[in-house]
């Protein structure tokens, strides 16, 4: 029989190798959030002239938008971030009238009251809140009369026609929303994690719960790490849906511990008398073929969407991959493994006789 559990030690060393340059780099600013945390204008655009990420940087300078950065994207596309920038046109409130005093005489109808009547937003003012305008048939186009449109129109006399006769996608975010998503989405894990650890410490008691958890932080570590790493060296950043695909792995991760789990628990009964250590080798041996084979069909469909899916999905898809990879991994050579250590030092420190200690010899 196979001694996976011998090698622990090992495995240790691994998940190791694996997340402490992570943290490193989590620390030195690796992680690149998008304008859906930051807030700001953020706009695709090429334009005739091919002018250099520098040039458009230059040139929204002289726009009063120093703090802008520009950057070229894989396609030759140009990709612009600014502070927030209006897209649509601000709401001139019209005139006021006074109502004439009514003829019943009352006494509140006695002094003119005024109303103010404001005009109807349109149906484009989802883009000024974080919405996305994408070029496609049934995309409304930008008013002319916005701060955005006056910027691009100086960018299009300095660099020629936009590819398409305007940007490709224009997304804007103010930074209450940004704030917000912020805070909403700490909490989110946060919360979920506290649930899912109150569950297995009723379901499968204190060792086993937080053997649990400690494997599924080690997930979420290798996720932001890696993503720390490519966001510090090729500058990809991460968006809301980056949270999503944080709580989607949390999930599976979860489940695959707990089918080993089961199986150990079950095994403890069936085989009462062997050592832990056995029993876990044992029940892991039983269960890692179906792990597998479940966390494969998964990993092949998210290698199919990462590489032909939409781009808009990209983030999502390489979070996950990474996630269900590195969750089969530490169900099977994590988890596992911290119980029979967690187990061993505990029947060690119970065999030690009471106030034992190792007495050194003296030296001659």
């Amino acid at each position: 029989m196979f001694d996976i559990v011998g090698k622990r030690r090992w495995y240790f060393a691994f998940s190791a190798l694996i997340t402490l340059p992570g943290l490193i780099f989590i620390i030195l600013g690796g992680l690149k959030p998008s304008v859906d945390f930051t807030g700001g204008t953020v706009w695709q655009v090429r334009y005739a002239d091919d002018p250099t990420p520098a040039e458009v940087r230059t040139a929204l300078a002289d726009l009063k938008h120093p703090e802008a950065t520009v950057r070229q994207l894989p396609d030759g596309y140009l990709e612009i971030r600014t502070a927030p920038i209006g897209l649509l046109p601000p709401q001139t409130p019209l005139p006021s009238f006074s109502l004439p005093p009514s003829a019943s005489g009352a006494a509140s109808a006695s002094a003119s009251a005024s109303a103010t009547v404001a005009p109807t937003p349109s149906p484009t003012a989802a883009g000024s809140s974080g919405g996305s305008l994408a070029p496609s048939p049934t995309a409304a186009p930008i008013p002319q009369n916005t701060e955005f449109a006056k910027i691009e129109g100086e960018l299009v006399d300095r660099f020629g026609e936009a590819e398409g006769g305007r940007p490709r996608s224009v997304t804007t975010v103010g930074p209450l929303i940004g704030s917000e998503l912020v805070r909403s989405s700490v909490l989110l894990i946060v919360v979920g994690e506290l649930f899912i650890l109150v569950y297995l410490w009723i379901r499968f008691g204190f060792r086993f719960g937080t053997a649990a958890i400690v494997a599924l932080l080690h997930d979420v570590i290798v996720v932001v790490g890696m993503f720390a790493v490519l966001g510090y060296f090729f500058g990809v950043e991460f968006d809301a849906l980056f949270v999503t695909a944080l709580l989607t792995i949390i999930g599976f991760s979860v489940h695959d511990t707990i089918v080993v789990f089961d199986r150990i628990r079950e095994n403890r009964i069936r085989h009462a008398g062997e050592p832990f250590g056995a029993i876990v080798n044992h029940s892991i041996l039983q269960t890692i073929g179906r792990s597998i084979n479940t966390s494969l069909t998964v990993v092949v469909t998210l290698t199919a969407l990462l590489l032909l899916g939409p781009i808009s999905i990209r983030t999502f898809t390489l979070a996950l991959l990474i996630g269900v990879v590195s969750g089969t991994y530490s169900s099977i050579f994590n988890a596992s493994q911290l119980l029979v250590a967690w187990y061993e030092w505990d029947a060690r420190r119970k065999a030690r006789p009471p106030g034992a200690r190792t007495v050194k010899p003296l030296s001659r």
